[in-house]
Order: C-alpha cells, then sequence, then structure tokens
C-alpha cells in the first residue's frame, strides 16, 4: 500500500507541471459581447470570432454582458484571470465614454490591455421616414420650431451614439429627448417602428438601405458605398462635428496576461485583420479596419476620453 501510494505521489509530482504548462490554447476561448445581440458589436465579433476559432484550433464562445453602456461586460472581462481566455469586443464607449458619466468597477486605462484595434465605424444620422424632414438642416429647423418633441435612440447611456446626439444638440442650439436602450438593435428597431424619431448609429445603414429609414448624414469615416447621396454632417453645415464619436471597436484583454499568449493573440488577430474576405465582412456591418499599435490605441481611447469629457461638461449628459 505505502509503495503504490508513494508512486502515485511521484506521478502527481512528475505530472503536475506539464498540465499546468499547456500550450495555450487548450480550452475554449470566451469572447465578451459588452451589448445585446443584433448590433455593430455582435456583428463584429461575430466575423472575428469565427476566424479566430480557426486560427486557434479552439471554439471561441460568444457570451452576452450588456448593461450600463457596455460597462457591465467591460468589468466582467477586467476582473477575469488574466490568461487570455477571457477576450472583450470593446467599444470606443465602454472605455473611453461611459466611465464618465457612471460608476464602474474598473480603470479602463489600466485594468484591460488592448489585443488589436479592429476598426473604426461609420454612422449615420437616420431618421424614421414619417417625420416630414429629410435632411439635417431641415432636422435643425424643426427642432428648433418644437423643442423637446424629437427624441433620439442609442445604444446606451455613455455610448457614442449618445455622445453623438448631446453633440449635436449643443453644436445646433436644439432640444431632442434621449431615450437609452441596451444595444444598436433595439435602438434602431424602435425609430424603424416610429417608436423614437431618429439615431445616430452604425446599424442604421441596412434599414436605409430597405427604405425604413431615412439618412440625413453620416459621420466617422469615408463615405459608404451605401450612402452615396448622403452628406457628411460636416458637410450639412455642422463645421465642429467630431468623427469619433461614431465609435470604433478592438479586442482587450485583462492586465498581466503572459507576454507569449498575448503575441500568440495579436499574431492571429493580425492576420485576420489582413485577410480580404475580413475587411469586406466588416464593411458590409460599417467598420472600417484600420491597423494600429497596442500604443497607438491607448492613445486613441485617450483622445476619445477627452473629446467626450469637453462634451459631458459643455451639455447636459448624465448617466445611469
Amino acid at each position: 500500500m505505502r509503495a503504490a501510494l508513494a508512486a502515485l505521489a511521484v506521478l502527481h509530482v512528475t505530472t503536475a507541471p506539464a498540465s499546468a504548462q499547456q500550450p495555450f490554447p487548450s480550452k475554449p476561448i470566451n469572447y465578451v459581447v459588452p451589448y445585446t445581440p443584433g448590433g455593430t458589436n455582435d456583428n463584429v465579433a461575430r466575423i472575428i470570432s469565427k476566424r479566430l476559432a480557426e486560427k486557434a484550433g479552439q471554439p471561441v464562445v460568444i457570451e452576452y454582458k450588456a448593461g450600463a453602456g457596455g460597462t457591465l461586460g467591460a468589468g466582467f472581462v477586467a476582473a477575469s484571470p488574466a490568461d487570455g481566455y477571457t477576450l472583450l469586443n470593446t467599444s470606443i464607449g465602454n472605455l473611453a465614454i461611459a466611465p464618465q458619466l457612471m460608476t464602474v468597477k474598473f480603470d479602463p486605462f489600466h485594468d484591460l490591455v488592448p489585443v488589436a484595434y479592429i476598426g473604426n465605424s461609420l454612422a449615420t444620422v437616420a431618421i424614421n421616414p414619417s417625420l416630414p424632414i429629410r435632411t439635417l438642416p431641415e432636422l435643425i429647423a424643426y427642432a428648433r420650431a418644437n423643442p423637446g418633441k424629437l427624441t433620439f435612440a442609442s445604444s446606451g447611456n455613455g455610448t457614442p451614439g449618445h455622445l453623438a446626439g448631446e453633440l449635436l444638440k449643443r453644436l445646433a442650439g436644439i432640444d431632442i429627448r434621449h431615450v437609452p436602450y441596451k444595444g444598436s438593435a433595439p435602438a434602431v428597431a424602435d425609430v424603424v417602428a416610429g417608436h423614437v424619431d431618429l439615431v445616430f448609429d452604425p446599424l442604421s445603414t441596412q434599414f436605409i438601405k430597405q427604405g425604413k429609414l431615412r439618412a440625413l448624414a453620416y459621420f466617422g469615416g469615408a463615405r459608404s458605398p451605401d450612402l452615396p447621396n448622403v452628406p457628411s454632417i460636416r458637410d450639412a453645415g455642422i463645421k465642429s462635428w467630431e468623427d469619433s464619436l461614431a465609435g470604433a471597436f478592438f479586442i482587450t484583454a485583462p492586465r498581466n496576461v503572459p507576454p507569449e499568449v498575448l503575441a500568440k493573440l495579436r499574431q492571429w488577430i493580425g492576420e485576420i485583420l489582413a485577410e480580404p474576405d475580413t475587411v469586406a465582412a466588416l464593411s458590409r456591418v460599417q467598420v472600417d479596419v484600420q491597423t494600429l499599435t497596442a500604443e497607438q490605441t491607448s492613445q486613441r481611447i485617450r483622445q476619445v476620453h477627452e473629446i467626450a469629457a469637453r462634451v459631458v461638461k459643455d451639455s447636459t449628459v448624465q448617466g445611469n
């Protein structure tokens, strides 16, 4: 009996280090989407996760953690083990904007590390076509004549669409009421249904193409081929507009992920974003792929944070 126990002890000692040092990845990767299904963040995650699973040789499981302008999902990932098995499909809003409007349990600049920058969004100012408004100047004139009557939807408090609406209010001197949702899909759906008047969001483009929404202007990047006759917000007369409020997407992980794991993830995702099929798929959901280093990604977060801080200071923006 003693010999058998001794043999087991030796077996444990010799096999434990090997099992603890299994090559990454040796199990499924959780990919957190911090908004409800069906929105642009979700669309981006679905495109990336499929190819990442093929690269990694392991399932990449999308996990939805919606709420509080995307900060619930961000906080969940920030508090997760730093082993590379939990990633966040980050929107610029849940790191650079929302934490300024509500109490969060993570530091957006220190608790998460950039893995890869995916790209910038192209968003539209879209309105329910039942309204007698066809251009951005007409929207501004209507809002001035009817203060507080118009409503705009966003994917949540502290999201780029929320700040975009608040910035337009300030720059144009108009009063339109904000209606927050837990994601782009329900926000845009309610504008299509006529429950809310307009929305600032990339997801609206597909409904514009179907004639269910009317585009007044776009912002955030080069003109979309889906919007050939739609002017930019600046061209429509708002010269001080901030295009960064269209949003951006990137992947982050808990800080202190082992360097070799981080390097492997960055290599795989970099290869995925260089594939023409991936670029085309992301373009169809109004995201333009852009290559940034981890340092440049951190700088972009801080840049939008500073822009958002000015908008929040100069308006009546409120969080949860």
